[in-house]
């Protein structure tokens, strides 16, 4: 039977349940920035030199308007803040276990017969530099936003009712797309950690071939025993001629002793 993998084997069920961890954690930020993005404080402009306080949005001259947040800003920073921290361990614990595995990995040997057989895994090493590549860069850019995002709420939790001279707000669609970058960065992860998958069962299949050419190889290579039995036949007469001329020598010795006493009663 074939060992079971250990638990930093990328064919393991601890990668298996990672991957699917991570995927979870990519779509809890996926949702906790759309949350964000529906409950992100918006700006109200107000003019003051008017008695009524009519409500207009749009700039005009500086000093002729305040603005006015709609809310302090702490549900989309929590929302933000927890979708920043579980992304950022997502991506660390994934990668991190990526990197164990594949360092104790032994690299296996590749047999390659003809040109054509290397194909496959020229693909799927592009494949993997694709997917670690773009899971960075998705997972920068998610990152970035949320940041941003984070920066700018975290400016007007105190006093967000008092009307200012100007207001920073988030723009409309950074906190989506930041899910979006998140949620495609967990999928690119996990895209990486099946051809990573892919690659290990490739190079097992050669292994498998490798020592099965060695194998055949040396029981060709290995010379022709010689039979025991023809040995055995051919000293099983000898034994029997050594058997058979034991008795007639002996023979032959009490009939020369019978002779001998023969005569020596004749005289």
């Amino acid at each position: 039977m074939a060992p079971k993998p250990q638990g930093l084997q990328l064919s393991s069920k601890t990668g298996a349940l990672l991957t699917i961890l991570c995927i979870l954690c990519g779509l809890l930020c996926f949702i906790l920035s759309l949350f964000a993005e529906a409950t992100r404080s918006e700006v109200t402009w107000m003019l003051i030199n008017n008695n009524n306080n009519s409500a207009k949005k749009g700039h005009k001259e500086k000093g002729d308007y305040e603005c006015m947040y709609s809310g302090s800003g702490k549900v989309p920073l929590i929302c933000a803040s927890v979708a920043f921290v579980a992304l950022a361990i997502a991506m660390l614990v994934q990668h991190s276990f990526l990197l164990i595995a594949i360092s104790k990995t032994t690299p296996p040997v590749y047999v390659s017969w003809d040109p054509q057989s290397s194909i496959p895994m020229r693909s799927l090493t592009w494949q993997a530099g694709f997917f670690f590549i773009s899971t960075w860069l998705c997972f920068a850019v998610g990152e970035i936003m949320l940041l941003i995002g984070l920066s700018v709420e975290s400016g007007h939790l105190k006093d967000w009712s008092t009307p200012k001279t100007s207001c920073l707000i988030i723009r409309e669609g950074v906190f989506t797309a930041a899910g979006v970058f998140s949620l495609l960065s967990v999928f690119l992860a996990a895209g990486l950690y099946a051809t990573a998958l892919r690659v290990q069962w490739l190079g097992q299949q050669q292994e498998t071939i490798r020592r099965e050419i060695l194998e055949a190889s040396s029981t060709y290579a290995s010379p022709p025993r010689s039979p025991q039995h023809s040995r055995v036949a051919r000293d099983a007469p000898t034994d029997v001629a050594r058997q058979d001329h034991t008795p007639t020598l002996s023979q032959q010795q009490q009939h020369q002793l019978v002779l001998n006493n023969k005569q020596g009663s004749l005289v």
